[in-house]
């Protein structure tokens, strides 16, 4: 017994040689879009292979990631319900068009995908008609109003006529002939063909047929009658019936309608619409220029040229401007298909959502944060502060902690949270954040920035002006040069009362005496000091050797910066120069390189950069270099 199980696994193997070499195949393209799961190419391998293997359960897996990062791509939605359908997974086939149709409502060709794929499966079941017809009608509530959706009007039309539903077919023409699509003038013709190939009575209503009727009549009747013209005789043995079974109006039986009266009726069927029609096309001719501009509808990963990008803007804001709300939206999300890597876009459509619908605006935040724009800082921080606005204080602060662990070196991200922190009143709760972000700090300057902003927090919020003191000494024992860490420092003695002369000369020495400092820092910290001896001093002599040694700095500034000029004059050509002055001391240009990742090296820059941040930048204190220069020596005798 036991030798047959061998042999029966001994025979499986050989039956089955290529299973391990297969495994290795997928986890190769696994391991791809693992590592990295924006490479869009990676999936599209990885797709293809499963595909090709025809398994359902690796299929799914595959599938179902992707979609996870890429919902809005149609073109694999369709893959994987046909997939499903080639296993004969017909209700999961079903399921993935739901989902595919969820994630893009505006996808005219998955709709059509999806009404094809449900018409051959309920082909032969007459009862499956009201289903069908209720998809049709799931479709064009949700696509219908966008300007390319005439494919899927054109088809449930098609497919009203095929049940010979004609007067379903006038409605739906009644419904399309006002809004503003690619092929209005298309559709308005097949009207026309419509109502001149079928009798009045069959495509309208009866309310409207009788009323058109008598219309016609009551023109008629005012003209001389046709001679050669009779009525049409009712078939014998045909009653009108007793007064109040069905009956028309005198004269306005259906059965009776004249040979006179059937081109002038189809002629006001058409009348009635044709102003409707005329509306219509101006819309359309509003519109026009924008549509032809829209070359790329769909989603792609690679970016848009910039005259596609400003054309959306554009027609956005005119949408805006001139629309209503529904068309408003329509275009929003078509313009999300093909621009949804953009987040500039996206807060646009949040802000416009804001005054109409807060779940709107929250459903659009969670499709932008969640699945397009994961590593996209801005919209998650707009995200918090709506969140925030609204009174949900934890969800903002759900957002801001996973934005946090997604980009954990983002100092934005970080005082984010401290100021939700601050506003809800939780102090306890901003020290710690604080104490963290300093102790975690990942290099010396990002340590002094926290230090900086920690500092000004506990004596301007807290009045903790002591402690703030003892934040900045401990900051300057590790970043010696930082002059900011020295004018933040003066700034928290100022608050002390009484003032501290000895102290803040103290500081300003430090910064004037060191010369691991550039030269015209210095200068500006001994004009500093000047003014300070002036307004607070106590003691003329040391003001008098302050000045002293300021004008020693100043001829010392100006001789080195006169050197400087001269060999720029003497070795290079004045346009040479001008370009390095443009661009800076280190050469490089002053333009910004976009990086991969979409960020300028300016924004990255920015994360820890708080020479940016107001209250950290050169104050001057509004005196100019030459202002305590134009003091003659003889002011402060020696």
């Amino acid at each position: 017994m036991a030798d047959t199980e061998q042999e029966s696994a001994t025979d499986n193997e050989k039956s089955n040689p290529e299973e391990p070499k297969q495994s290795t195949e997928l986890e190769k393209y696994w391991k791809a879009v693992k590592d990295n799961p924006s490479d869009f190419t990676g999936w599209t391998y990885l797709l293809q292979y499963v595909e090709q293997e025809n398994k359902g359960e690796s299929a799914r897996e595959a599938f179902d990631e992707f979609f996870s990062h890429y919902p809005y791509c149609f073109g694999y939605w369709k893959k994987y319900a046909d997939l499903e359908k080639r296993l004969e997974e017909f209700d999961k086939a079903e399921e993935v068009f739901e989902r595919g149709l969820k994630a893009i409502p505006l996808s005219v060709e998955l709709w059509l995908h999806y009404l094809c794929f449900l018409t051959e499966k309920h082909v032969n079941d007459p009862e499956a008609v009201g289903k069908i017809r209720s998809l049709y009608t799931r479709a064009l509530a949700t696509a219908g109003k966008d300007f390319r959706s005439d494919k899927l009007w054109d088809s449930f039309i098609k497919w009203e006529k095929d049940q010979n539903e004609l007067v379903k077919v006038t409605a739906l023409y009644d419904q399309l002939l006002s809004i503003p699509t690619q092929l209005y003038s298309h559709h308005f013709d097949n009207f026309k063909l419509h109502v001149e190939s079928n009798h009045p009575k069959d495509i309208l209503t009866l309310d409207e047929f009788l009323k058109l009727r008598q219309e016609v009549v009551s023109s008629a009747s005012s003209t001389p009658a046709l001679d050669g013209v009779e009525e049409e005789e009712a078939p014998p043995g045909v009653d009108d019936g007793p007064p109040g079974v069905d009956d028309a109006p005198p004269g306005l039986d259906s059965s009776k309608v004249t040979d006179a009266e059937l081109p002038a009726l189809r002629a006001k069927i058409i009348e009635t619409r044709q102003a409707v029609h005329k509306l219509t096309e101006e819309e359309v001719s509003k519109r026009w220029a924008f549509e032809e501009a829209i070359k790329r509808p769909y989603f792609h990963v690679k970016p848009l040229e910039r005259a596609q990008l400003k054309n959306w803007r554009e027609y956005l804001d005119f949408e805006i401007e001139n629309g209503c709300n529904e068309r408003v939206v329509v275009l929003f999300e078509r313009c999300m298909i093909a621009c949804a890597l953009y987040e500039d876009f996206w807060l646009k459509y949040a802000r416009y959502l804001e005054p109409h619908s807060v779940e709107a605006v929250k459903n659009v935040y969670r499709r932008a944060c969640k699945i397009h724009l994961p590593k996209k800082p801005n919209i998650h921080l707009a995200w918090a502060a709506f969140e925030e606005k609204q009174g949900n204080h934890d969800e903002a602060w759900e957002i801001l902690s996973s934005l946090e662990k997604t980009l954990p070196k983002l100092a934005m991200v970080r005082l984010r949270r401290i100021s939700l922190e601050r506003r809800r009143g939780n102090y306890p709760e901003v020290e710690q954040i604080y104490r963290e972000s300093i102790e975690e700090a990942p290099s010396l300057e990002v340590h002094s920035f926290f230090a900086l902003k920690y500092a000004r927090y506990l004596s301007k919020v807290l009045g903790k002006v002591e402690k703030a003191k003892e934040v900045l000494n401990k900051a300057v024992e590790k970043d010696k040069k930082n002059t900011k860490l020295y004018l933040q420092l003066i700034d928290t003695e100022y608050q002390c009362q009484p003032l501290r002369e000895e102290r803040i000369i103290e500081i300003l020495d430090i910064v004037i005496n060191n010369d691991d400092i550039p030269l015209s820092t210095r200068v500006n910290f001994s004009q500093r000091k000047l003014e300070f001896m002036e307004d607070f001093g106590n003691d003329i002599i040391k003001l008098s050797e302050t000045y002293e040694h300021h004008q020693k700095l100043l001829k010392e500034y100006h001789s080195q910066k006169k050197r400087k000029q001269e060999e720029n004059t003497e070795g290079e050509p004045n346009a040479k120069k001008a370009k390095e002055d443009y661009s800076g001391s280190n050469g490089t240009s002053a333009s910004h390189h976009v990086t991969s990742a979409g960020d300028t090296q300016q924004q990255q820059h920015h994360n820890y950069a708080y020479s940016h941040w107001p209250g950290y930048t050169n104050p001057g204190y509004g005196y100019q270099h030459s202002h305590w220069g134009a003091y003659n020596a003889s002011y402060y005798p020696s």
